[in-house]
């Protein structure tokens, strides 16, 4: 009987370590240094854990990580309010690992700010 709850618990313990691998820690982002890029969304994901945009400013496709989807929408944001071709403004922190990524601490979407931390 200890066995067959050994080997479920050694397979649960796996399973989910999987997901605390899968998502990434804030460390990567400078937080010492506040950007803002503006342009219209050329794609928008929904998804867990982070709703990601990308962003053409200046001439650069930017990739911005945001909150999660529900914390989204406990904001007041919908998946509807970032479709492509919205033009938006990102506030965030730039990454230390890849030059034209972001981690967006607010977003401005038809002159109202959202605060996503």
């Amino acid at each position: 009987m200890k066995r067959p709850l050994f080997v479920l618990c050694l397979s649960v313990t796996l399973q989910t370590g999987g997901f605390a691998l899968a998502h990434h820690g804030w460390g990567s982002y400078d937080a010492s240094r506040q950007i803002s890029i503006t342009g219209a969304v050329q794609q928008a994901s929904w998804q867990n854990p982070h709703v990601t945009v990308s962003v053409r400013h200046e001439n650069k496709d930017w990739e911005a990580v945001l909150a999660p989807p529900f914390r989204m929408n406990a904001r007041g944001l919908e998946p509807d309010m970032i479709r492509p071709g919205t033009r938006v403004t990102l506030e965030g922190y730039p990454s230390t690992r890849v030059e034209s990524e972001m981690r967006a601490e607010r977003i401005v979407v038809g002159g109202r700010t959202f605060e996503l931390r």
